[in-house]
């Protein structure tokens, strides 16, 4: 049996799409394929002298609506078909949200954790300038991702920047604040993961004072969104990362949990909690589940025994086709990653509209931005499913493969 990839998953989303919209294959076609990627060699020379050669990626999915935009990654499982698909799902994000980018991601294939500080800076400067021709403010504004942090994009600007002899903020979004980034920045994503999933609930009938959720991954996205899920009153019950999961049924002091996480690097043996198996934090009994790690977790093997009633895609595509087919069949509420986790895309848009401005807001106004955005697209998403009559994730793709679409319709082909 053929393993599916996510560049699979997504294209599959496209045409699904493509077909409910009624467009000729022309536009699958074009919309199935990158506008422009480049993957180039970084030879990186390690702290003891050793030089090793790592791949790193970038791939912009489509520029029709403004520069492209998408993070960059940082792991050992990245290949160039993850990018693509990912790319291609910040297109549909940024259309959903309506923001005036593209899509885009980048990787390089190397594991974080196995180098120093020094060694990651030398590998972030020297893809930066491998990839400078097709990067910029108006062209292609990266952002941190899986592995990356605000430090990463310091290098980057940096790095860009001297090539210009100037300082260019706007280069990448997420940097830190003290070098223009913005303030909610951070947590963006995960307050994003937050308001919908209170929306779903709300939509639901479900208060969320007696409600209860599962977070799995407890690194940028997933650690945010236990917390701020905490504080809205849902007792979250279970968390994981990648070394196992923890759970109370009572629910987990989610305040105590983080502090051990710094101080431990893990939720595993958090007290006042007991270990559960890591996979098994997936199929737990829970009003909200928040898959919040990696792609395909969610598949034909698990989706039968998920018992939430709503999962909050808070990772990049982390429900297969197949799952997705499953969890509809059993009346499972499935709240699409385009959506729910587009909060950081939406701060990193307001980072790059204050960078090129020279003007700062504060985090209450991006706060309220931010809630303001999410709750229109999850309107938008709504009705479009009800007037419809199709799941979430469906209305989701095709209103933005709708806008893309559009838009390359009254841009025109050249020549």
């Amino acid at each position: 049996m053929t393993t599916r990839t996510p560049l699979d998953e997504a294209r599959d989303q496209l045409s699904s799409a493509v077909k409910t919209l009624g467009y000729e294959q022309g536009i699958y076609d074009m919309l199935a394929a990158p506008r422009r990627e480049m993957t180039v060699s970084i030879p990186l020379r390690r702290d003891d002298g050793r030089v090793e050669l790592v791949t790193g990626h970038r791939v912009q999915h489509n520029l029709t609506r403004g520069p492209a935009k998408g993070g960059l990654r940082f792991s050992p499982d990245v290949d160039l078909d993850e990018v693509r698909a990912l790319a291609m799902w910040m297109t549909w994000k940024c259309a959903l949200v309506d923001v005036p980018y593209g899509g885009a991601k980048g990787g390089i294939r190397i594991d974080p954790r196995l180098y120093s500080q020094s060694e990651l800076e030398r590998v972030t400067r020297r893809y930066t300038s491998e990839i400078m021709p097709i990067i910029g403010p108006e062209k292609d504004i990266p952002a941190p991702d899986i592995g990356t942090d605000e430090q990463t994009m310091a290098w980057m600007m940096d790095t860009y920047s001297a090539s210009q002899g100037h300082t260019v903020l706007g280069v990448v979004t997420g940097k830190p604040v003290s070098l223009g980034g913005s303030l909610g920045r951070a947590s963006a994503t995960s307050r994003g993961v937050t308001i919908v999933a209170l929306e779903a609930l709300a939509a639901l009938g479900e208060e969320p004072s007696e409600s209860t959720a599962a977070v799995q991954g407890f690194g940028k996205v997933g650690r945010g969104a236990a917390r701020f899920l905490a504080q809205a009153g849902v007792a979250v019950t279970a968390v994981s990362d990648q070394y196992g999961a923890i759970m109370n049924p009572d629910g987990l002091d989610i305040a105590s949990v983080e502090a051990f996480v710094d101080e431990t690097g893990s939720v595993v043996g958090h007290p006042g909690s007991y270990a559960i198996d890591g996979p098994s934090i997936l199929t737990l009994r829970c009003t909200v589940l928040v898959p919040a790690a990696v792609e395909g977790v969610l598949n034909a093997d698990n989706a039968a025994r998920v018992q939430a009633q709503i999962v909050v895609e808070g990772a990049n595509g982390p429900t297969t086709a197949s799952a997705d087919r499953i969890l509809q069949a059993h009346g499972v509420m499935v709240v699409p990653d385009i959506l729910a986790n587009a909060g950081g895309v939406i701060v990193s848009y307001f980072e790059w509209v204050q960078a090129n401005q020279a003007y700062w807001w504060s985090e209450s106004e991006v706060e309220q931005r931010l809630a303001d955005r999410m709750k229109s697209a999850w309107d938008d998403v709504t009705l479009y499913a009800r007037d419809h009559f199709l799941s979430l994730r469906d209305a989701a793709t095709c209103l933005a493969v709708q806008r893309v679409a559009d838009a390359h319709v009254l841009r025109g082909l050249y020549p």
